[in-house]
């Protein structure tokens, strides 16, 4: 299977594409990428932030998305997974943020980032302690709870909903299935540079129909001359504030530490996906992955953004185009930077349609969902196995199935069973361990040289 997969790569993780080439996938990605900036402009919403204040939350969090991509996509000594892994804003830290800033307003969240990047940063040189706890079954169920992690933002986008008690519209059903089904269509069927692009087709195909269909849509294109082309970040004294609070530190923590679970599960899912040919998983580039996600969350708490991660999405992006040139993370990243000065540009990819970028996520996840079953499924089966997996993917699409019940759960189990794809990592780990308790200690006592001798002395 791994022969097969590589043969079929278009441009391997050190190829470089021609300039238009890159410049093109760079931008696929990007409109994949820009569904997150929707996090701090709702944010900016929910503390009542506007003018000044909401204009560099946005802008900061762009610049940081757009760093840590290009940092991610390196092979420099210290950062980077050296594979092409695009960062966004991460919802999982959105509650926690906001609680953080009505409490104590952008110093303390700014503080409060700076110390869950520390967190995450210190627990990346334990990983090599993990090698014998990811056999190729775990490695596989690691990567199908990746995708099925943003199952329920995609499909929510898909209708064009916003959970605020709307109606599906007619118009945002057909936009939706237009624009999956063509992009479907141009990566089956596609040749050459229709399926390498099929994302960014399907998305401009979507995008012409909204325009069509919803007046809306149309309208909200007009608006933008009201925005500036190229604007700067205004800094103020608040920007040199910095507050920590110790009542903050324990849910800030285990946030954090279930942020580095998630971000070794897409970099786990990267690594499968960029280097097929490996047996074993290189823990270099993961570890190297997960300092650099910490470093992205101290920088978001010195500038003033939101949190940063890998994108999921941009991952199974990746594997169904066969395209994982890591030079188009890095071109992401740049042109998003770029892009942060210009509100002009920001409005305009705020603008693309929600059943669009739906549609966008379903056709990235569904890749990511069905490698790690083919995975998972690849050896031998047993009841050890089934009782493993099993039970955390009970509670992994629990939290996604029934949020109201963790919801009432105390803070510190909320912020641990938050969403699918750590909280089934960390069971699957957990169960993985106990349930091969047996054969661990069994394995040990036999390659322990002083357990012979005892055992002849009898």
């Amino acid at each position: 299977m791994d022969e097969q997969l590589s043969r079929t790569i278009q441009y391997g993780v050190n190829d470089i594409p021609p300039p238009l080439r890159l410049l093109m996938l760079s931008l696929q990605h990007l409109m994949l990428m820009s569904v997150s900036i929707s996090l701090p402009i709702l944010m900016a919403a929910q503390i009542s932030a506007s003018g000044e204040p909401a204009s560099n939350l946005i802008m900061f969090s762009m610049i940081v998305c757009g760093i840590a991509s290009i940092l991610q996509s390196s092979n420099l000594p210290f950062f980077g997974a050296k594979y092409l892994c695009p960062n966004i804003c991460l919802p999982s830290f959105f509650s926690l943020t906001v609680s953080a800033a009505l409490d104590g307003g952008m110093p303390l969240v700014r503080g409060m980032l700076i110390f869950s990047g520390l967190v995450e940063m210190a627990l990346a040189p334990l990983l090599h302690k993990l090698k014998k706890i990811f056999p190729a079954y775990i490695v596989g169920f690691i990567i199908a709870m990746v995708g099925i992690s943003f199952i329920r933002i995609s499909v929510i986008s898909f209708f064009g909903l916003e959970l605020r008690g709307d109606i599906v519209r007619n118009n945002d059903l057909i936009i939706g299935a237009v624009t999956l089904l063509t992009i479907w269509l141009c990566n089956i069927w596609g040749n050459g540079n229709v399926r390498i692009f099929c994302l960014l087709i399907g998305v401009t195909a979507g995008w012409s129909l909204a325009v069509m269909m919803n007046p809306e849509y149309r309208h909200a294109l007009t608006t933008l001359g009201r925005f500036p082309v190229f604007a700067l970040p205004s800094i103020s004294g608040e920007f040199l504030k910095l507050h920590f609070r110790i009542d903050r530190m324990l849910p800030f923590f285990v946030i954090s530490v279930s942020g580095a679970v998630k971000s070794f599960g897409n970099l786990l899912t990267v690594q499968k996906i960029s280097q097929p040919e490996l047996e074993e998983i290189d823990y270099g580039p993961i570890r190297k992955g997960i300092v650099t996600n910490g470093f992205a969350k101290v920088l978001a708490g010195i500038l003033g953004g939101m949190a940063t991660g890998i994108s999921s999405g941009n991952i199974g992006l990746a594997g169904n185009t066969k395209v994982l040139s890591r030079w188009i993370g890095i071109g992401a990243g740049t042109i998003l930077i770029l892009l942060s000065f210009s509100p002009v540009i920001t409005e305009t990819m705020m603008m693309i349609p929600k059943p669009v970028l739906g549609s966008s996520m379903i056709y990235s996840g569904c890749y990511l969902i069905c490698t790690g079953m083919e995975e998972l499924f690849s050896e031998s089966w047993d009841e050890r196995k089934t009782f493993v997996i099993g039970i955390s993917f009970v509670f992994g699409l629990s939290t996604a199935l029934l949020p109201e019940v963790f919801a009432r759960t105390p803070e510190m189990v909320q912020a641990v069973f938050t969403d699918p794809l750590p909280t089934a990592t960390i069971c699957v780990i957990i169960l993985n361990l106990l349930v091969n308790l047996d054969l661990t200690v069994l394995s040990w006592l036999r390659q322990s040289p002083e357990s012979i001798p005892a055992s002849k002395g009898k």
